[in-house]
């Protein structure tokens, strides 16, 4: 289930307790840059780092974040380079490498390596932001807010300070502002941006190196995997962002990072700064057993589907591989992370441990009788709350999956033309024109890689699991006639008769259907069999799902503001952290090990071997392109080896999540030493609860993005544009 994220409120008094008491756990949490001076230095410093927190986090000089960019709102990506030259990783360029990919021109198959800044590829769309400064506006944003307001009078309230706020900010003309609540709505944040619009792809590897592993290796220690990319932003001539333009210039950052030469040992200092996603740390017990029981069950139960189709056509057709790699890399990323997110909350046994942390907390309280009174009722009321919400998100997180449009892609066109009928129904024929010139340049894009029959296969297989998976009661008329009488094949004579009749399937058919007007495209989707089953499948949703979900929710939401309020009130020598939420963080934790079952001991380095041992010539996955053999067998590894072997990936202690992807890993110095790309598969749960025996980060090694850049692709002229450094010497 996608819990909305619980963060907890803080007063000046509890920001007296976070600074000044008790330890945090090395490498959990998910820190903001502008309290590491006060809540972090010391510990980070015990831990081997020997930078200061203003130079990580200054808004005087330039500092370790001038050099972190949000890459397109999804991943992270850092400067490397006085000429803005951006590193990130493969999987987050993956959509641009696509883009720019045909098949006689095939980028993921073969890399790209622009020879000069004339041949990188403009890349419309994709931007890279820089935060320029972080503001704590909360008594701005609280201002006037009383406790006695209901909540929606509350809102408003603060609906009209965040905008007077945002309006009043200081900030240049071509700067940005946006305010984040932190801790459950009573802090608040205010950041100012810059983001450049003018991105363009210099480099890539094959995938053979980019994606090596591919699907089977993913969230998998040890990995072997060259995940990385390059990009570079462009400025216009004031070095100020501005719209693509052949006149622009290479940026000149305020802070670029040093490329560190001298790689890792057990025990170093590692920090990724970065824009994680969601995390959901405070949960109680029940909501964790409900993850594991229900809800990743129902959403891995889909995907298995799906993903078993895809790579059945993929296998057999080189272009319709091509067409659905995308596809099948983010169904399959978050399928097999969800697998291992199970796996490890069982292993360490969270729900017990949450427990145990539940039970000690009624004790604690039990010692205060204002605490009793005010807070042992919380833990029950959840408890009762969310055995209510069982039954329901498994019917939602089943149907939601198969809607949501990543799986039957039909789906999405149905929802496509929901959102012009309803623009009709509510604004007449200006209002369809208006959503029609936003929706014809998607078509164009939907269609390129679209293919009916395999998604004529998806629907079949995943509209019989809807009727055999979720409540009886709930399905719609036409799945209760097929599931009433089943018979061989009938899903997909199901199929057969709402892919061969519906307008929605192909580009031309759909495009005639919107040329004919609101009124024409309204009454055409009134006979669509596609879209009228869409609309039968969602009106399970909308009317028997979710009103019951969402009043639960918001129940739940409430009391747990609450529970987490009390937990800090009851542990005051606890320091807490907030739950990411798509903001700039630092992590920080070291090179270490891990053990993740009997007589399983995982080292910290994989090499260039473990790339050979897993060589399948042939295999999408694991074959190896000829050049990297080559330079394998005569050890042509350049300055970038150790002891004659050639790093590829490490891992360490740091938290993460999604979001981190392309985040720069940073040695105790301020230098590069690699980028995070995943998490070991054990430690997949650490969105809802870290354990740091089993929770790891894994990141490419520096060196061998440098061998791959240099000696792989002969790209020396990149390598000339960093700043390479020998701390360690």
């Amino acid at each position: 289930m996608k819990k909305k994220s619980f963060l907890y409120p803080i007063s000046g008094m509890l920001m007296f307790f976070l600074i000044t008491l008790a330890p945090v756990f090395g490498g959990e949490g998910m820190w903001l840059p502008l309290l590491l001076k006060s809540l972090n230095e010391a510990e980070m410093k015990s831990m081997g780092m020997k930078m200061s927190a203003e130079d990580i986090y200054s808004v005087n000089k330039g500092s370790l974040k001038d050099a972190v960019v949000h890459f397109g709102g999804f991943c992270t990506g850092e400067v490397i380079s006085d000429q803005g030259l951006l590193l990130t990783n493969h999987h987050c360029g993956y959509d641009v490498i696509q883009s720019h990919s045909t098949l006689e021109r095939n980028y993921l198959v073969d890399g790209f390596w622009a020879k000069s800044n004339a041949e990188e590829l403009p890349t419309p769309g994709l931007f890279a932001t820089f935060i320029v400064r972080i503001d704590d506006v909360t008594k701005m944003v609280l201002n006037g807010v009383r406790k006695d307001m209901s909540p929606t009078e509350r809102q408003s309230r603060i609906d009209q300070n965040l905008k007077t706020v945002s309006n009043r900010a200081a900030k240049e003309s071509w700067q940005d502002v946006f305010v984040r609540s932190f801790f459950e709505g009573n802090q608040y944040y205010l950041f100012v941006t810059e983001t450049y619009r003018d991105v363009r792809l210099v480099g890539t590897p094959p995938e053979s190196i980019g994606k090596f592993g591919a699907d089977t290796d993913n969230w998998v220690w040890p990995r072997h995997t060259g995940d990385f990319a390059l990009f570079r932003i462009y400025a216009g001539p004031d070095n100020k962002p501005a719209e693509y333009s052949a006149q622009n210039k290479p940026l000149t950052p305020r802070h670029f990072f040093p490329v560190s030469m001298d790689g890792v040992a057990d025990g170093d200092f590692t920090l990724v700064f970065g824009f994680p996603g969601r995390t959901y740390q405070y949960l109680p017990s029940f909501a964790v057993a409900q993850t594991i029981d229900i809800i990743d069950p129902a959403r891995i139960g889909v995907r298995d589907i799906s993903l078993g189709i895809m790579d059945k056509h993929m296998r057999a057709n080189p272009d319709v591989r091509l067409a659905y790699a995308s596809k099948f890399a983010s169904l399959s990323n978050a399928w097999k992370k969800w697998i291992g997110e199970v796996q490890g909350l069982k292993s360490t046994q969270a729900v017990k441990e949450k427990e145990k942390q539940e039970k000690d907390f009624f004790q604690t309280i039990g010692r205060n009788k204002k605490q009793e009174e005010k807070y042992q009722h919380l833990l029950p009321e959840m408890e009762r709350l969310y055995r209510q919400l069982d039954p329901i998100v498994h019917d939602r997180f089943i149907l939601t999956e198969v809607l949501g449009g990543s799986n039957v892609e039909l789906f999405r066109l149905t929802s496509y033309a929901d959102r012009l009928v309803r623009a009709f129904n509510e604004n007449g024929e200006e209002g369809f024109r208006r959503m029609a010139d936003r929706t014809l340049p998607v078509l164009e894009d939907f269609f390129k890689d679209y293919r009916v029959e395999i998604d004529w296969d998806l629907f079949s297989a995943l509209t019989e699991h809807v009727a055999t998976h979720m409540t009886p009661d709930l399905l719609p008329d036409i799945l209760r006639d097929y599931t009433a009488s089943p018979t061989t094949g009938a899903f997909d004579v199901l199929a057969g008769k709402v892919y061969s009749s519906s307008v929605l399937v192909t580009q031309s058919t759909f495009e005639e259907a919107v040329m004919k007007g609101g009124e024409g495209f309204a009454s055409a989707m009134r006979l669509d069999s596609a879209y009228q089953f869409y609309l039968s499948l969602k009106q399970v949703l909308d009317q028997h799902i979710s009103p019951v979900y969402n009043e639960l929710n918001e129940q739940l939401n409430s009391i747990q503001r609450d529970y987490v309020t009390a937990l800090m009130e009851a542990y005051p020598k606890r320091r807490f952290w907030p739950d990411a939420n798509s903001t700039l963080r630092v992590s920080y934790g070291q090179v270490e090990s891990y053990t993740p079952r009997d007589a399983v001991q995982y080292n910290t380095q994989t090499y260039l071997d473990g790339v050979m041992e897993k060589y399948k010539p042939g295999d999408y996955e694991f074959d190896v392109h000829p050049r990297l053999i080559e330079l394998y067998m005569t050890r042509d590894y350049g300055p970038y080896s150790e002891n004659g072997k050639m790093p590829v990936c490490f891992i360490a202690s740091n938290h993460t999540t999604g979001g981190n992807s392309g985040s720069p890993a940073i040695d105790a110095h301020g230098n590069l030493i690699g980028i995070n790309f995943d998490r070991v598969w054990e430690g997949t749960m650490s969105d809802l609860y870290y354990d740091k025996s089993i929770c790891r980060n894994i990141m490419v090694d520096v060196r061998y993005i440098l061998f791959i850049i240099d000696k792989f692709a002969g790209a020396g002229h990149l390598i000339q544009e960093m700043k390479l450094v020998h701390p360690k010497a």
